[in-house]
């Protein structure tokens, strides 16, 4: 059986026939050695034909759909031309060498070509890929690296582009930002406190917080010159006015060393840097907060926009997280005590990034292990609809997490919860019936759109009637119409005359007064029932 070889460069299709293996033989090893010797190789394979691409953006096409393992028409037409044609009912005396299965599959069952791909196959083509530039005469020394270098270049950018994960990036990033601004911030705060501390010790024992800290230490600036006028200021920041008057008594007898200028500006300038860092961070948290409801809803109404955040960012991607069974989800984020455990065959740990949630902190000691593994269960849940819905709700979120709580109160009070089955089909109808709100508001948009359309063609027809050609095509329109109805009134009035058999001369006749629609349909049932009676 004759067997041909389809390689796909950067540049075209190409298809060679391998018709000499029995002068180096039909083993892998054999035509490995006779790769790099192009006078032995090129007697056993030779170029049938050659495709080239049209453009740029062709070839990127191309190797997109040979990459999902699809045949395009370019390609199906190139086979078509150049492999020898089957009759009818007979099976093709010949074979097609492939490099990837699924493509070979694909060809199979669209062309009902016989396609192999196997190891002996796959050196053939690296034969003919590094030789590739040889077999063809007009391809110049260059050329195909740069089409190569394109080709990956475009390739490469185009899968960045159409990465299914592309949404999580923001997420993960996001929540790794947070939790380094989380330990700058603390650091940093702490690092303003001591250095005030050396002017205003007194100070950090009435404030406690670090934010409001460096605010209050930004306010003040001297002690030296703080009186009654800085106490509103200061209720303002603090909230609390008992406070303010204390930290102004403090400061006339404050114990502390006095700085001068230079130094109080730099610890004026560390803390207004400390309190744009913890702004940031405010905004941060929001800008996390809308992106998790966007992407994983139902995860974030269970567990958190924090906790959610950070199992997507261990995991890689929602994706990932959502082929993570619940076991695996349960223990994400302790590894090491897992890996420990084992080797030291200790007990392998309960939890891991789970245990941050509020859940698991309200259950009692003994009941934390279940309660996780409960936990587990419902946030792999979440995370799959989210990852694979097509459209995102938080109804399955919320009432995960109403399972949740029922689950906490049996272990509390013994109060037995739901059934998994009815819950999920309240949802499910929950989902159901906003659908078709949906679907409701959606036709009276588009009524309202039409109706606005009519308007504004109502709108639009007098600026229309301004030109001339108009105005003579609606006149000549109007004086048929006027001269059809007068047509037809004055049959109407020669039938009623017949019948009638009043015959008046055409000078007298006296000019009748116009019948409406239904006073002509009463004459002409008169007509009907008059007709038998003569």
């Amino acid at each position: 059986m004759a067997l041909y070889l389809l390689f796909e460069s950067s540049s075209g299709y190409a298809l060679f026939h391998a018709h000499g293996l029995d002068e180096i033989g039909q083993n892998t090893e054999a035509v490995r050695n006779s790769v790099s010797d192009l006078n032995r190789f090129g007697k056993v394979v030779q170029l049938t034909a050659f495709q080239p691409f049209e453009s740029a953006l062709d070839g990127l096409n191309q190797c997109n759909s040979v990459s999902e393992g699809l045949m395009t028409d370019e390609l199906r037409s190139f086979l078509e031309l150049n492999l020898p044609k089957v009759k009818e009912g007979k099976k093709p005396k010949f074979s097609l060498g492939v490099a990837e299965p699924k493509l070979g599959s694909h060809i199979s069952e669209t062309t009902k070509l016989p396609c192999q791909s196997g190891e002996f196959v796959l050196e053939l083509l690296r034969g003919v890929r590094l030789n590739f530039d040889k077999f063809i005469k007009d391809l110049k020394s260059g050329d195909l690296e740069k089409a190569q270098l394109g080709l990956a270049h475009s390739y490469s950018r185009a899968k960045v582009k159409f990465n299914v994960n592309r949404v999580d990036n923001m997420v993960i990033q996001a929540i790794f930002l947070l939790d380094t601004l989380d330990k700058d911030i603390n650091s940093f705060s702490m690092r303003v406190r001591e250095w005030y501390s050396w002017h205003f010790p007194e100070l950090v024992k009435i404030v406690n917080d670090n934010y409001l800290y460096a605010r209050v230490a930004k306010l003040i600036e001297d002690k030296s010159k703080l009186s009654e006028e800085h106490v509103p200021a200061l209720t303002e920041i603090l909230g609390d006015e008992d406070k303010a008057k204390e930290i102004v008594e403090a400061g006339k007898a404050s114990m502390g060393q006095d700085l001068t200028p230079v130094d109080l500006i730099n610890v004026q300038l560390f803390a207004q840097r400390v309190m744009d860092l913890a702004e940031y961070r405010k905004n941060l948290y929001d800008y996390l907060v809308t992106k998790m409801n966007d992407i994983a809803p139902n995860l974030a109404s269970l567990i958190g926009e924090v906790v959610g955040a950070r199992l997507i960012s261990h995991a890689g991607s929602l994706t990932n997280l959502a082929k993570c069974p619940s076991s695996t989800l349960q223990i994400l984020g302790a590894e090491k005590a897992l890996f420990r455990a084992l080797k030291t065959r200790g007990n392998t740990p309960k939890y891991g990034l789970i245990f941050h949630s509020s859940f698991i902190g309200r259950a009692s000691a003994k009941n934390k292990g279940r309660m996780a593994r409960y936990l587990a269960n419902k946030c792999s849940i979440a995370s799959r609809i989210d990852c694979f819905a097509e459209r995102g709700s938080t109804v399955f979120g919320e009432k995960l997490r109403e399972q949740v709580e029922e689950r906490l109160e049996f272990y509390d009070k013994g109060v037995a919860p739901r059934k998994n089955i009815d819950v999920m089909k309240s949802a499910i109808e929950s989902t159901q019936s906003k659908d078709t709100e949906m679907e409701e508001v959606q036709p009276d948009e588009t009524s309202a759109k039409k109706s606005k359309k009519k308007k504004s063609k109502t709108n639009d027809a007098p600026a229309a009637a301004t030109n001339g050609d108009a105005l003579e095509e609606s006149k000549s329109e109007k004086k048929k119409k006027k001269k059809d109805k007068r047509k037809m009134e004055q049959e109407m009035d020669n039938e009623e005359e017949k019948t009638n058999g009043a015959n008046e001369d055409d000078g007298t006749a006296k000019k009748k007064k116009k019948k409406s629609k239904d006073e002509v349909a009463t004459d002409e049932t008169k007509k009907k029932k008059k007709k038998p009676q003569e």
